[in-house]
């Protein structure tokens, strides 16, 4: 790791770390793997395996593939609706980049999300089918949205972190509310939460305090959604 002068916001020269090209390439896979697009269908995945007692009601739907209707649902929500959005963005060019490197980049899909997660969490909550734990899941991703898109006017806080402390948030949730034994899941989930900032700091697609602050954000909501309803 090398240093480089750079101007600051404030049309000062600092110096800023600059990292070799291979460990900027590990950095951007890390970044694309770990995405929080895909959260929400992994956690789901692993909530179903870890706790299928919670899940039984969803066996009517299919008995081949008992929860493929969940998945299917949390796909669409998650990844194909926000993949698509993102896409037209770009096609009617009110985006500049489908990386959504810009601050006005993301205010179109971040309103996007937001109906797409109050509507997944809506209609969980009223067929009454999802377990608490799992609705207040999708309620802290709507609160963190919400959040994250109003400050979006002053900071371009990191989403990645945002998605990553939500999963911290959900695994402290369901050990303090419903003592649940997490201690393995929270280290592995530190782990890779801290290896997703790292990376996006190698990238300088966001300042330390954009980490943290997305950080701090994914935890609380869903801390506060579980209090809500969990």
């Amino acid at each position: 790791m090398q240093e480089q002068a750079v101007l600051n916001k404030d049309g000062a020269l600092e110096m800023e770390p600059r990292f070799s090209p291979g460990m900027r390439a590990i950095a951007q896979v890390i970044s694309y793997v770990m995405h929080p697009l895909f959260i929400p269908t992994v956690i789901t995945i692993l909530l179903v395996y870890a706790l299928p007692e919670y899940f039984v009601t969803f066996k009517q739907f299919s008995k081949k593939f008992p929860y493929d209707m969940l998945y299917f649902r949390v796909i669409s929500i998650s990844i194909f609706f926000p993949l698509l959005t993102v896409l037209l963005s770009k096609a009617l060019g009110f985006v500049s980049s489908i990386y959504l490197k810009t601050q006005r980049d993301r205010i179109i899909p971040y309103v996007a999300i937001i109906i797409f997660y109050f509507w997944a969490f809506y209609t969980f909550l009223r067929e009454g089918v999802a377990p608490p734990f799992f609705n207040a899941f999708f309620l802290g991703i709507f609160i963190a949205i919400i959040i994250a898109f109003v400050s979006n006017n002053f900071v371009k806080i990191s989403m990645h972190t945002v998605g990553w402390g939500g999963v911290i948030g959900l695994l402290l949730a369901l050990m303090w509310g419903m003592d649940i034994n997490v201690t393995f899941p929270l280290v592995i989930t530190f782990f890779a939460a801290g290896l997703v900032a790292v990376a996006r700091l190698v990238l300088a697609a966001h300042t330390p305090a954009e980490v943290y602050l997305g950080f701090i954000v994914g935890i609380l909501a869903q801390l506060a959604a579980y209090a809500m309803i969990g």
